[in-house]
């Protein structure tokens, strides 16, 4: 997978992300949602990443995922910043996954 990242969301993730030992990653939370095909995807600020999870390229920032759920995504994905929204949005050429991505700060 390869990420770009828009110039407003690496405005808005540069001061979290100065401290070089985190990480972001892509989150496809099924926690609650009663089937797998329902999950919420979510971008964490990990110190690390987990046993299984795969690093995907980005354009600034390399985002690790869990293969697993890699099927749900297009090769090929965006993060932007809305500011007038206070949201992330996380989409592709042909969709978007959600307009409200989720940030947590680990």
């Amino acid at each position: 997978m390869h990420f770009t990242f828009t110039p407003s969301a690496v405005e808005k993730l540069a001061e979290p992300l100065a401290d070089a030992s985190k990480s972001l990653k892509l989150l496809y939370d099924t926690e609650g949602c009663g089937c797998v095909m329902n999950g919420v995807p979510t971008l964490l600020m990990v110190n690390g990443p987990d046993p299984n999870d795969a690093l995907g390229e980005g354009t600034p920032y390399s985002v690790w995922y869990e293969p697993n759920y890699e099927v749900f995504f297009e090769p090929e994905l965006k993060i932007d910043f809305q500011a007038a929204r206070n949201a992330f949005v996380l989409k592709s050429d042909s969709q978007i996954y959600t307009s409200n991505l989720r940030f947590i700060k680990q």
